[in-house]
């Protein structure tokens, strides 16, 4: 019998042309006798109709080219159903690839998506939004926010913002952070909120998370200055400090002493000062190496 593929594609994301990698997949499809049925997203309706797609043809998987946002829309769309679901890493932000060791090529990325092995992977919800990668509310969402308004894309737009972002901060924030185990306040000047340990820049801000252990972490940095956020971006996360603290639990309840901007999987979520976390064991199935 022949299998069935939902691809889903994103075509505007991370500003790439998709059609060459339209066309891989569909070659791959038939050469390996898989029916193939290509989505592409339009940003209104897509979990309806993903859903729709789900129900005509029951597919084996689903195929996802796209960054987080796309991968996190498809996860949510297929919530209430079992099915395993393959990354083509194609956005601009892709995390979760980098954090699931993901290989670089189209064609080593279409046997793992079609053929590999998977893992029950948690996701986190905050205030009632699903997370599968990295959140903060802080300085690093400021950045996002920065990002996402400047017309400078890339690397150097994303230096420049962190410059910049740095400079422009405003004053430390305290929160108030509950835990099944305790209560502890703490001055932060951000927050991660990590189901995972690497941002899709590939910096390692998490390093003993695991994606499906039942549990989060909570990564508090107390200070920011260029010389702690030099040891981060260059891989060497100081956890023996003093100015970063880790809490590892399945739930918890963050209050701040005003709005701080606030970012889930690098999409800006506005600025809060209550977020209530817990995770989503085993909530979605996702193809692996």
């Amino acid at each position: 019998m022949k299998k069935n593929i939902i691809f889903v594609v994103n075509p505007i994301s991370g500003d790439l042309d998709k059609s060459d990698l339209i066309e891989a997949v569909q070659e791959f499809a038939t050469t390996n006798h898989f029916d193939l049925e290509v989505y592409e997203t339009t940003g209104s309706n897509d979990i309806k109709q993903i859903q729709k797609l789900y129900n005509e043809n029951i597919p084996d998987r689903i195929i996802v080219a796209g960054g987080d946002g796309t991968i996190k829309m498809v996860a949510e769309a297929m919530e209430e159903h079992d099915v395993i679901i393959g990354i083509l890493p194609a956005g601009s932000a892709n995390g979760l690839s980098v954090d699931l060791n993901l290989p670089s090529t189209i064609e080593e990325n279409l046997k793992v998506a079609f053929l590999n092995h998977f893992i029950e992977m948690d996701m986190i919800c905050i205030n009632g939004k699903k997370s599968i990668h990295l959140s903060d509310i802080g300085i690093n969402a400021d950045l996002v926010k920065n990002y996402e308004e400047s017309n400078l894309r890339g690397f150097w737009g994303y230096a420049l913002q962190a410059y910049t972002t740095l400079v422009d901060s405003a004053a430390p924030f305290v929160a108030t952070i509950s835990t099944n185990k305790e209560v502890v306040d703490h001055t932060a000047r951000i927050i991660v909120i990590a189901n995972s340990q690497k941002y899709g820049t590939g910096v390692t801000i998490n390093p003993h998370g695991s994606m499906n252990d039942g549990k989060f972490e909570l990564v508090i940095l107390k200070s920011l200055d260029l010389l702690l956020l030099g040891k981060i971006i260059t891989g060497n996360m100081p956890i023996d400090s003093e100015d970063v603290v880790i809490i590892s639990t399945d739930k918890a309840t963050i209050k701040t002493d005003y709005k701080v901007n606030f970012q889930i999987d690098g999409e800006y979520c506005g600025a809060q000062d209550l977020l209530e976390i817990h995770i989503l064991h085993k909530q979605m199935k996702i193809a692996i190496p």
